[in-house]
């Protein structure tokens, strides 16, 4: 069983027997706990930290755990905050394009399902593909570096900058590369530094529902560019970059999520050509080059290593190869905007720890990391093919247009008739299919959130990265199965 699952099982078990004990009653000792639940120490320990977030356990060191005491009425005084709703509608009313804040196409990825439920929604490595060890290893090696806690340069330690311009290529020096902390804080400033509240920015369509939370968020206005197997449509780019004026194109050149495209060759050019003359900045979000498939030939450089007129503002991260804690990536640039940049990310965060900057050097230069790699390579075609036999045997109406040589997910088509916003021919569509699924045990994510305007049909993503294996990703599609029978009578 997952740590975590063990961990919310034990919280479920504990706050129903709390009122066995009186306010102020101690319960059993950790060790009790373990012996009569057969589970680990430190499932105990995280389980009792969560009853004390929620208020119903105190903890005292070295006297054990006790059951709070209710809090004495009126000890905390119940306000009115109406006032908020004026106070956060009122800020935007004099904005071309008001802020909306919304996280929920973001959260599906970050959500822990509950226990039981097979995580095809999820966004990073399962515990058991990360390389736990080497990085345990890298941070302990790092904290007796001389200096680890030290005020890093604010543009990131000079040797792990070195590392990231080298990855990229194409002449790009440290000088041109700042650290960030991770994938998304390099896109929020990125897209802050080049795009004002109010302007439109072409986008990929469909695109990562992050990034188009960033944009809103920021006051600005996602205009969608279509894409196929073979990337981003030149064509329809330079029709919208001259339509909208927009002055950024935010893509995944490599292995495109939802999709799983990659740039062509052949369109590789083009758009840099097509962004270069409407005089505008191509975001190039570089996010799953690690996480190469095992049968994928070799790779396109990134997009700013052909790119010497400053273009390309290149945004990469080692947190999708890793952990979702080791949050550490890097924006690179040349020529002025550099300085913008720099300057947007010291004002939003001073700098990032130097002691997660330098166990990441620590991590990359060990010869861990090569080998770690190559079995993540591995593992991920494995669950790949796992995922697609499934799906052609149990579910061969969902149509599947790509299959991609890298990444962790598949973008299926629900059949005509399934309405993209929920709504279908007869009962069903994307929303229901997607809570059908749920109740079966099996958690996947919409299609909609990586929409920036109505989508063309009704879609699902699923991510073979979360799950500890083969066998899991094939119950996952039976269930996933069931659903479908059960929600969806078109299909």
């Amino acid at each position: 069983m997952q740590e975590r699952s063990s961990v919310a099982e034990l919280v479920e078990q504990l706050r129903k027997e709390l009122d066995r004990y009186s306010p102020g009653g101690k319960l059993p000792s950790s060790r009790a706990l373990v012996e009569r639940f057969r589970v680990s120490p430190v499932t105990v320990s995280r389980a009792l930290a969560l009853l004390a977030a929620e208020g119903l356990v105190v903890t005292r060191p070295g006297a054990g755990a006790f059951r709070a005491r209710p809090r004495e009425s009126g000890a905390a005084a119940v306000g009115d905050t109406s006032w908020q709703e004026v106070a956060l509608s009122a800020d935007g009313t004099a904005e071309p394009t008001p802020r909306t804040v919304d996280a929920s196409g973001v959260l599906v990825s970050l959500a822990s399902p509950p226990p039981g439920v097979i995580e095809f929604n999820g966004g990073y490595l399962h515990p058991a593909l990360q390389p736990e060890q080497a990085m345990g290893a890298a941070l302990s090696r790092a904290g007796r570096r001389p200096g680890v806690w030290a005020r890093p340069p604010v543009e990131g330690v000079t040797e792990l900058r070195e590392w990231f311009a080298r990855s990229i290529g194409g002449g790009i020096t440290a000088a041109e590369v700042i650290v960030a902390a991770g994938g998304q804080s390099a896109l929020t400033t990125a897209l802050r530094a080049l795009a004002s509240p109010g302007a439109p920015v072409l986008v990929e369509s469909p695109t990562y529902p992050g990034m188009l939370a960033i944009a809103r968020a920021a006051g600005l206005r996602p205009v969608p560019v279509p894409v196929d197997p073979d990337g981003v449509r030149p064509a329809l780019l330079a029709d919208a970059f001259r339509a909208s004026g927009a002055r950024v194109f935010v893509c995944q050149p490599l292995f495109q999520n939802p999709t799983g495209a990659a740039l062509s060759v052949e369109r590789r050019g083009e758009v840099l050509r097509i962004a270069r003359e409407a005089g505008a900045f191509v975001i190039e979000d570089d996010f799953v080059r690690r996480l190469v498939h095992e049968d994928a030939g070799p790779l396109p450089p990134p997009l700013a290593a052909d790119d010497p007129d400053g273009v390309v503002v290149h945004v990469s991260s080692l947190t999708k190869a890793t952990s979702p804690s080791f949050r550490v990536g890097a924006l690179a640039a040349r020529g002025p905007v550099l300085e913008r940049l720099r300057a947007i990310q010291v004002v939003d965060t001073f700098f990032v720890p130097r002691p997660l900057q330098e166990a990441a050097l620590e991590l990359v230069g060990s010869p861990a990391w090569p080998r770690h790699l190559r079995a993540v390579s591995r593992e991920l075609k494995i669950r790949r093919d796992a995922m697609t036999s499934a799906l052609r045997l149990h579910l061969p109406e969902l149509a599947l247009p790509h299959i991609p040589s890298g990444g962790y997910h598949l973008w299926l088509r629900l059949p005509d008739g399934t309405g993209g916003t929920g709504r279908a021919v007869g009962s069903g569509g994307e929303s229901a299919l997607v809570a059908a699924a749920l109740r079966a045990g099996v958690a996947v994510t919409p299609g909609r959130p990586y929409f920036s305007a109505e989508p063309p049909a009704a879609h699902l993503r699923l991510s073979f990265a979360g799950v500890s294996g083969a066998g899991e990703i094939v119950e996952g599609v039976r269930r996933l199965r069931a659903a479908v029978n059960g929600s969806t009578a078109g299909l």
